[in-house]
């Protein structure tokens, strides 16, 4: 079962820091993201929200990519290259898989100008070398999925409250 953790930063570099420690736990296997979303608050308190992986443009990859293949066997390459990236993109835009735009932009709305938080939906995890690995940059448990034992757990494990 995929579960969302939303986690606060003090800066968005610490939140640029964690967010390339994930990468790498990713790569090591030790922690599966479906998806993941990065926002801050600049100075000024302009939100800003980076996205891990835009649904958009992978669909356009992947239509492509299908779209040659049809193309081919069809003998049009080139349309069906550009009516499969067409088709792609918009089955990307209209896939609703992955961390909730309006959620971070909400989220993002109540964090303090040059503040950050990283949303996770995650697939599986292994929850105490991925705890080990956060740890040393105090993050604020803003919102889970978990149950109430388990964020507990998971506050308690970093060594952070939970923010209101």
């Amino acid at each position: 079962m995929t579960e969302l953790v939303v986690l606060g930063f003090n800066s968005r570099r610490q939140a640029e820091e964690v967010w390339e420690v994930a990468r790498q736990l990713s790569k090591e296997e030790l922690i599966d993201f479906q998806d993941a979303a990065m926002a801050w608050r600049d100075d000024t308190g302009e939100i800003k929200i980076q996205q891990a992986v835009n649904a958009a443009k992978a669909g356009e990859v992947g239509g492509a990519l299908w779209g040659t293949l049809i193309g081919a066997i069809f003998l049009v390459p080139v349309i069906g290259l550009a009516a499969g990236a067409a088709g792609g993109a918009l089955a990307g835009k209209m896939a609703d898989v992955g961390v909730d735009e309006a959620m971070v932009k909400r989220i993002a709305a109540q964090l303090e100008p040059g503040r950050a938080a990283i949303f996770a939906l995650i697939r599986r995890s292994t929850p105490d070398k991925v705890v080990d690995a956060l740890r040393p940059y105090h993050p604020t448990v803003l919102r889970t999925s978990l149950s109430k034992e388990r964020e507990e757990d998971l506050v308690e494990a970093l060594g952070v409250p939970v923010a209101v």
